[in-house]
């Protein structure tokens, strides 16, 4: 069967990648999952790069609690999505699966700086890219980031894998039973209602494209299996509807 998509980023929490049972920042087999769900996406021929976040590690509430200045915090979750994007680089290679981490600053020792062609030339030669740093200036989120890495390397989809969570709704479903669950959307519309998905800017790098965005269930492994073979899995969000 042919690929509904040829090139993908998949957009990760740092959440989704936690020990949440020990607390722990990272899960063995969260990671493998993770992996094993982006290796059958490349064995099928689609290019795929993939944007963490660093929430199992950093967040600004915490920052603000030991008082870290917006700038400083900003730079020190941008630090924890480079180690995130190493752990599923390791997890990636351990079941044979070749990767590359790239960062928005320059941290060599590590993984390669961020150059545009560069990372399309490894996607051209299969290679999984992970982008590590955020967009390497504050003030900016990891949502951003993805947005701005699938437009530069053409990206026909975003992929943003949840955690537990089947799509876009109303409301958060798991407090409020009343939650509206919305199968399609047009980036305008996700504006309009304020649905908490992504940032506005994020979705402003997105609403004039012709990038799909599919927020699904990344506890069903094969939900990345399904979306690539068509099906109405999750929510779609595009130009238009």
């Amino acid at each position: 069967m042919a690929n509904k998509y040829h090139r993908v980023l998949v957009k990760l929490s740092g959440e989704a990648l936690a020990d949440h049972t020990n607390n722990g920042i990272l899960e063995a087999k969260r990671l493998k999952e993770v992996a094993m769900a982006i290796k059958l996406m490349v064995n099928r021929g689609v290019d795929v790069c993939v944007v963490v976040g660093a929430g199992n590690i950093w967040r600004g509430k915490l920052a603000d609690s030991i008082g870290v200045e917006r700038t400083t915090a900003d730079h020190m979750g941008m630090l924890g999505t480079i180690i995130n994007a190493l752990a599923l680089q390791s997890s990636l290679e351990n079941i044979g699966v070749q990767s590359r981490v790239m960062t928005s600053f320059e941290i060599k020792e590590v993984a390669e700086p961020y150059i545009r062609r560069r990372a399309i030339r490894h996607l051209e030669k299969n290679r999984v890219v992970i982008f590590g740093g955020g967009t390497g200036i504050p003030y900016f989120t990891t949502d951003t980031t993805a947005a701005l890495r699938a437009n530069e390397m053409e990206c026909d989809a975003i992929m943003m894998a949840k955690n537990g969570v089947d799509g876009v709704y109303s409301a958060d479903p798991k407090r409020n039973p009343d939650a509206v669950f919305f199968p399609k959307l047009s980036y305008k519309e996700m504006l309009a209602k304020d649905l908490s998905v992504m940032d506005n800017t994020a979705l402003s790098l997105c609403m004039n494209t012709d990038i799909e965005l599919r927020v699904f269930n990344m506890n069903k492994l094969e939900n990345f299996e399904k979306i690539l073979d068509g099906e109405d899995i999750g929510t779609t969000i595009k130009k238009e509807i």
